[in-house]
């Protein structure tokens, strides 16, 4: 048995502790490798769009049916929008929020059409109009993040008005006319400017996280963030997606929004390959690789 060793003042100091007794100091944490499959985002061309297109337009003509039901659901939607607008502006992101809320449900059933038509399956409207019962949960959360965006858009807008106009709640004649206004330039650039941030937020979000949803049950979050990858990956070619969109969507509404019976289901189906045109999924013994596309 050791004895204290003498200090330099003469009182003994304590002993050393034996190897095995000293603290052992926490290891950093590192993360585990990841498991299944891995999303890659593909390097796409400024031709993507338009074969997306031209694909989700012989999904159409296969099957018209199908795609003209859910056609007319966009158009009833359109509709209702645009008369509570018109008559209860105020009421207008109730409705809209309405809206996102069925939209993406409709939306899902034609991207179910395009997913059995590529796996050689027959797709029926029965089945497409049930396909989101197994995803649900993934449905609900990433439809609220939609839903409190909107909101959170809306509320910048009016924001927007209060501080340019001291003239309360516009009305539908108050917005219209502000907008269209040459004399009111700098308002109309910030409502441009704070508009334009929501819609590439929410764009960015949705572009094909609920396809995602479809083909691989995932959750919300992980479909949200892989759909901003996407657009990340590929800024210019899905800023294009986002034109090609906005141009089609604005020639449908006119007139009368009947245009959406056609142009609702083939941006759906469209939707659906733009999705697998630029998400590869590689398996956890696959090599990683990015295909280009012209």
């Amino acid at each position: 048995m050791t004895s204290p060793t003498p200090s330099a003042n003469g009182s003994p100091l304590a002993a050393a502790p034996p190897a095995d007794e000293l603290p052992v100091m926490a290891e950093p944490y590192v993360l585990p490798p990841p498991t299944g499959p891995q999303a890659l985002m593909t390097e796409l061309g400024f031709g993507a769009p338009f074969r997306w297109l031209a694909a989700g337009g012989r999904d159409l003509r296969a099957h018209p049916g199908i795609g003209l039901f859910y056609g007319a659901c966009f158009w009833l939607m359109a509709l209702t929008l645009g008369a509570v607008f018109r008559a209860k502006p105020e009421y207008t992101l109730t409705i809209a929020s309405g809206c996102l809320l069925v939209g993406p449900f409709l939306a899902m059933g034609l991207y179910e059409v395009s997913r059995r038509r590529e796996l050689g399956l027959v797709p029926e409207l029965s089945v497409s109009l049930t396909c989101w019962d197994s995803h649900i949960r993934s449905m609900g959360m990433l439809i609220l993040v939609l839903i409190v965006l909107e909101l959170l858009w809306g509320r910048a807008s009016l924001v927007v008005f209060a501080v340019f106009f001291n003239t309360g709640m516009p009305s539908t004649t108050g917005v219209i006319n502000a907008i269209f206004n040459a004399e009111n330039l700098e308002f109309i650039g910030v409502y441009l400017t704070v508009g334009g941030m929501f819609a590439a937020l929410v764009f960015s979000t949705a572009v094909v996280s609920i396809p995602m949803i479809l083909d691989r049950d995932t959750d919300a979050v992980s479909a949200a963030i892989t759909s901003i990858r996407v657009v990340f990956s590929n800024p210019g070619v899905m800023l294009l997606w986002g034109v090609l969109i906005t141009l089609l969507i604005t020639v449908a509404l006119l007139p009368w929004g009947l245009g959406l019976v056609v142009i609702g289901p083939l941006l759906g189906h469209a939707t659906w390959h733009a999705y697998r045109g630029a998400v590869r999924w590689q398996e956890a013994d696959e090599p990683a690789s990015v295909t280009a596309q012209d």
